[in-house]
């Protein structure tokens, strides 16, 4: 991103923009899916391998060297318009092949994305006398052929109940039950942390660095690292939900993750990497830990019919709140000192939390 900044003559601010507007595009692409319903009508193994191949194209025009500001934006909200079909589809796919251990499989989905998301800074790191755009081209040739192994390799899943036609009131029906609503609101505190700790992952090492000289730091690895280790607590945390429970697993890591948003001044006064970067670790696991929890809690608390458009509204509105939180630190940081914005991510757990025990309702399955 800060090449990319760097190369087209953007401000400062451009990252924060860029960042977000791939979740506008994604919150967009996942409203028009869910209004039509696309993952309950059609195949989602095609509809998943349709959107890889143009999320891989808008994805790789952001290297054409005529780019501006405005198409640079065009392209990054396309490529989140076509990463509707692929997350929350992915989810449907897994959910049609297990009734049981929906969990389990859901932490290995998950932390997939969590991989994912952090391979670009992985390949950031080990190509620094690469040609940035090597990055996009890379991500780009992976997604499409992880839209090929779908389209070849998973079929449609035996669960998988086909929706009798068009229903545009269906976003709205799925909110009338109470346990749907607990965890779909537990998941959009989670949320509000997820993405934004996730984009200013560098910046925070940039920060730690700017204010300790002494300390050199391979910032893509070190972000690469954080994020992807939170993939295993993602298997992890679907393990321990069947013994545990997934609610109960899930509102654990919410709550370490708020801790850690609580106490997130305190790294930069610290001189020692080592205790900083144990820190950041942990955080990035416990930080998304609860994702596939809160996805399986939103898939069995909700019909067959309707497990795709479930899923994919639930995205589309905890989406939405990440452009609120990125955009509130990237206003912040001009405001006050930065070492304090980040206090501001625990808004989300404390709201996850009360949504998930407001009352004494278990979450159920439906049946």
């Amino acid at each position: 991103m800060g090449s990319l900044v760097e190369t087209f003559h953007l401000p400062e601010s451009a990252l924060g923009h860029l960042t977000s507007v791939v979740q506008f595009g994604f919150i967009i692409g996942t409203l028009v899916f869910a209004v039509f319903t696309i993952a309950d009508r059609f195949s989602p193994s095609k509809v998943f391998f349709i959107s890889a191949i143009f999320a891989a194209i808008f994805n790789l025009a952001t290297i054409i060297g005529t780019n501006t500001f405005i198409s640079l934006l065009w392209f990054r909200s396309l490529t989140g318009f076509f990463l509707a079909g692929i997350y929350p589809v992915g989810m449907k796919i897994a959910a049609d092949y297990y009734q049981k251990g929906l969990g389990k499989s859901l932490g290995f989905l998950v932390g997939a994305l969590v991989l994912g998301t952090a391979f670009p800074h992985l390949l950031k790191g080990l190509t620094t006398e690469i040609p940035w755009q090597s990055v996009l081209i890379a991500t780009s040739l992976i997604a499409l052929l992880g839209g090929l192994l779908i389209l070849w390799f998973v079929g449609d899943g035996p669960y998988r109940k086909i929706s009798k036609g068009l229903d545009s009131k269906a976003i709205f029906k799925v909110f009338k039950n109470k346990s749907f609503r607990s965890a779909a609101f537990g998941y959009f505190g989670h949320m509000w942390e997820l993405y934004a700790f996730w984009a200013f992952v560098p910046i925070i090492l940039m920060m730690y660095q700017k204010l300790h000289p002494g300390i050199v730091l391979n910032i893509p690895r070190w972000s690469f690292l954080i994020i992807a280790l939170g993939g295993m607590a993602c298997v992890g945390g679907g393990y321990f939900s069947q013994i545990y429970g997934v609610k109960r697993t899930a509102s654990l890591a919410l709550l370490l993750s708020g801790i850690c948003c609580l106490l997130s001044p305190f790294i930069f006064i610290l001189d020692s990497g080592l205790l900083v970067f144990g820190f950041l670790i942990f955080w990035g696991l416990v930080v998304v830990a609860d994702s596939p929890l809160f996805s399986t809690l939103v898939a069995e608390n909700t019909i067959a019919e309707t497990k795709g458009t479930a899923l994919t509204i639930v995205n589309s509105i905890g989406f939405a709140i990440t452009i609120i939180s990125i955009q509130l630190l990237n206003l912040l940081q001009d405001l006050i000192n930065p070492i304090y914005i980040y206090t501001t991510l625990a808004i989300g757990p404390v709201f996850g939390l009360w949504a998930l025990f407001k009352s004494d309702t278990t979450i159920q399955p439906v049946s």
